[in-house]
């Protein structure tokens, strides 16, 4: 398995998991809609102009790709993934969801932690031919709200 990361890589997302805030980190703790001792999942701090709120899902262990997660990390993930998809419905009334994962630089991967995208879906939303644009935690918000309540009322 070749690994892409540089040597002296600063992970974005496992500082997202270990809760620093800092320059190396977009994404800040108020954007976690979920959090296991496994997974967190967290509105991303990148939309596309139609599909605001997308959520991304990751093992709190540091893995790469596809290729170095456990397959205890994955089901775990596929887990969360049909929670988080529930709460997108539910919060969003959105009428689908995609959802993406990318693996090495030639796949499209451009953080070296594995992350899968839940993308909430509309008519016509011309998903992956906009350009995507970076948001404000102040955007992001009342994403993480809608999604915490719908999550917290389902325990």
């Amino acid at each position: 398995m070749k690994l892409h990361a540089p040597a002296d890589y600063k992970c974005p997302f496992c500082r997202v998991v270990s809760g620093i805030e800092d320059e190396f980190v977009r994404t800040n703790q108020d954007d976690i809609v979920y959090q296991s001792q496994k997974v967190t999942a967290f509105i991303s701090s990148d939309w596309w102009p139609h599909n605001p709120g997308h959520v991304l899902i990751i093992p709190n262990q540091h893995c790469e790709s596809t290729s170095s997660l456990p397959l205890e990390l994955d089901l775990e993930i596929t887990k969360v993934k049909r929670i988080i998809i529930d709460a997108l419905y539910n919060s969003y009334n959105c009428p689908g969801v995609s959802t993406r994962q990318h693996n090495g630089p030639d796949g499209g991967q451009d953080v070296w932690h594995y992350h899968l995208h839940v993308f909430p879906r509309y008519e016509n939303d011309r998903l992956y031919k906009l350009d995507q644009r970076a948001t404000t935690p102040e955007e992001r918000l009342p994403y993480a709200q809608k999604l915490r309540e719908y999550l917290q009322n389902q325990d």
